[in-house]
């Protein structure tokens, strides 16, 4: 019998059965934030157990609050950052070099096709994007995975979704992946990878598979993986071309890792985009989808540009081509966070940052802090925000607020307007 994606990974990794349907695996990264790595790191010292499995093999970011924005989120950051230097973690990206971890990690080239990486963070999944493994995991996995280098897991099933079709001007991965929620529902896919195949996926840049599989823990996923191709060299290029003689030989080691042609899935999903048009959430769950059209004059009083699910200089130069020339309503406010410093500087020699200025938006640095209502962004009682986020779960912006997650095109063309609206790019 033949096995998708995720099992060839398992097979590779697995150093151990404990139970049927259960394997340890062995761990190629592991990656830590000062949210919820500080909890598992100060836990290791009481124990008496204030070491790593391997320093290089550790990677570490202040992303969530950055600059810290009271003393609990400075102290957070100091633990991690005295941690990182007692333990000799190389990749530890500080203010001023650090950027939304989903992000600069693949940015940094320390994702690869068939790794396995864990992270306390449930957006880990979006490095599956490159054909690796990734799942965001809890305290006590994260603890071990940091001590030993391994991490339990349940063997998980896959979904298959074929997404086929030429997407439509004005309809980008943002729209597709909340269609496929919408289709799954938020349980849909729990304790299962989603793989992502077809031509529409293999047209793809690495920056919009990353929103694809970003997204897939909002169906319940574990992970969403997409298959290593051309288009997953060139983007690792520069990290592996000591390791390869050509980028063909590169691309010939890493198909091993796609699926089997008689591999088995739990479900397999068909999902033709020709028709799709543009979609945000309504409500409090990423499920509740409905078209931009159907959403037509929806109130707004903030938008948000960023995140580690849109905020690639991609997503930046889409929202760029509709907000040129123009300027923000007067009943809205306007905030873009470039998610890494390299994207920042890439814009600003794009001439983007300044489009971005000169129609009205606040530019921040770096960071995840409005995604999750804890800074440089929060919403008021009451108040909506159409933002290139990933989660509109109640209270998610702000006590009271609404989100209504849409793709960067859409968001740009409702900052304009000041209410939700189809992007001038979207054609009837």
């Amino acid at each position: 019998m033949g096995k998708t994606t995720v099992q060839k990974i398992f097979d590779e990794h697995r150093i151990d059965s404990p139970g049927v349907g259960v394997s340890i695996l062995k761990l190629d990264r592991v990656f830590c934030h000062e949210i919820t790595t500080p909890i598992a790191l100060n836990d290791l010292v009481s124990k008496g157990k204030d070491r790593v499995f391997d320093p290089c093999k550790i990677k570490a970011v202040i992303d969530h609050v950055t600059p810290a924005k009271d003393s609990k989120t400075a102290e957070q950051g100091k633990t991690l950052r005295d941690w990182a230097k007692r333990q000799g973690i190389k990749d530890f990206f500080d203010i001023g070099e650090n950027g939304v971890c989903h992000a600069i990690f693949p940015e940094k080239g320390f994702v690869r096709p068939g790794f396995t990486i864990i992270m306390g963070d449930s957006h880990t999944c979006t490095h599956g994007a490159f054909g690796a493994f990734a799942a965001g995991v809890g305290t006590t996995d994260l603890e071990v995975g940091i001590l030993k280098g391994v991490t339990t897991m349940r063997d998980p099933e896959t979904i298959k979704i074929n997404i086929t079709g030429k997407l439509a001007d004005g309809v980008y991965a943002k729209d597709v992946i909340l269609s496929i929620i919408k289709m799954l529902t938020v349980n849909g896919a729990t304790d299962h990878v989603i793989e992502f195949a077809g031509e529409t996926v293999a047209a793809m840049s690495m920056e919009s598979r990353m929103t694809l599989c970003n997204m897939a823990i909002e169906a319940g996923g574990t992970c969403g993986i997409c298959y290593p191709d051309m288009v997953t060299v060139d983007y690792l290029w520069d990290f592996i071309k000591d390791e390869f003689k050509s980028k063909e030989d590169a691309l010939a080691a890493y198909s091993k890792y796609l699926p089997d042609a008689d591999a088995e899935y739990a479900k397999v999903i068909d999902f033709d985009v020709t028709a799709l048009e543009p979609v945000a959430t309504v409500g409090y769950k990423p499920d509740q989808v409905k078209t931009i059209a159907e959403l037509e004059g929806t109130k707004i009083n903030q938008i948000y540009i960023g995140s580690c699910t849109n905020g690639r200089i991609e997503d930046l130069r889409i929202a760029a081509s509709i907000l040129k020339g123009k300027k923000i309503s007067p009943d809205v406010r306007a905030i873009v966070s470039p998610a890494t410093p390299k994207i920042y500087r890439q814009a600003l020699a794009e001439g983007i940052i300044e489009i971005f200025m000169d129609a009205g938006f606040c530019v921040t640095n770096p960071t995840c802090g409005a995604c999750l209502g804890m800074s440089n962004g929060v919403l008021a009682s009451g108040e909506s925000c159409a933002s290139t986020t990933n989660r509109n779960f109640n209270g998610r912006m702000g006590k009271g607020g609404m989100v209504h997650l849409m793709s960067p095109a859409s968001a740009a063309a409702a900052a304009v307007a000041g209410y939700i609206t189809n992007s001038p790019l979207f054609k009837k």
